[in-house]
């Protein structure tokens, strides 16, 4: 086993232990700084592998930055999938306390999800935009159990997405609210809006 740049032996990682370390590098990075002050040089330094290795994964920066965020996406479906048996109010609930289960443990990649590189480069906001979209699916499904919701509604709930981001990414850098007063506040919201008793 070879030892590290830091003189410590080299562990050896499968390929999805690396794939996932690569992966929360660029998480931590890409949430505090903009996509052009990241360097793939850095996150290979990091990691403590060759950009070689690190370009076999991730043919190009952008192709990079873009799984960051589809993985932090698809962790954070995986994490909120509800039990649609459940009446409306208890899977919002319970939703709720899920996503910020995640954001807590995830607090790079959840920055990284919603920070300016997700707007800033192409594709990346592909990958935003269908999870935004799949989040809304999942609340209108429940809402509208029967037909095609009205656009109106689909509106809503979208704007009610981002405000459930927009709190939460306040919520870790103040910590003024406590979980529950996070997770009450955006059930709220959603419950006035979509006009159901809260």
């Amino acid at each position: 086993m070879a030892p590290s740049t830091s003189g410590k032996p080299r562990s050896r990682l499968s390929t999805a232990e690396r794939r996932e370390q690569l992966l929360r590098i660029g998480a931590r990075l890409f949430a505090e700084r903009p996509y052009d002050d990241v360097w793939i040089e850095q996150v290979a330094d990091i990691a403590e592998v060759s950009r070689g290795l690190l370009y076999h994964y991730f043919p190009t920066k952008r192709d990079f930055v873009t799984e960051v965020i589809r993985a932090e996406g698809e962790r954070l479906l995986k994490m909120t999938e509800s039990d649609r048996t459940l009446p409306f109010e208890e899977q919002l609930t319970a939703g709720l306390d899920a996503y910020l289960r995640y954001v807590e443990a995830n607090e790079d990649g959840y920055r990284a999800l919603h920070s300016g590189t997700s707007i800033a480069v192409d594709g990346v906001r592909e990958v935003l935009d269908n999870n935004f979209a799949e989040q809304g699916r999942r609340i209108l499904d429940v809402l509208c159990p029967d037909g095609e919701p009205p656009e109106t509604l689909r509106v809503l709930v979208r704007g009610w997405l981002a405000f459930v981001v927009a709190v939460c990414l306040d919520w870790l850098k103040y910590r003024r609210l406590t979980r529950d007063q996070t997770r009450d506040l955006c059930a709220k919201a959603l419950l006035d809006i979509v006009d159901l008793p809260a």
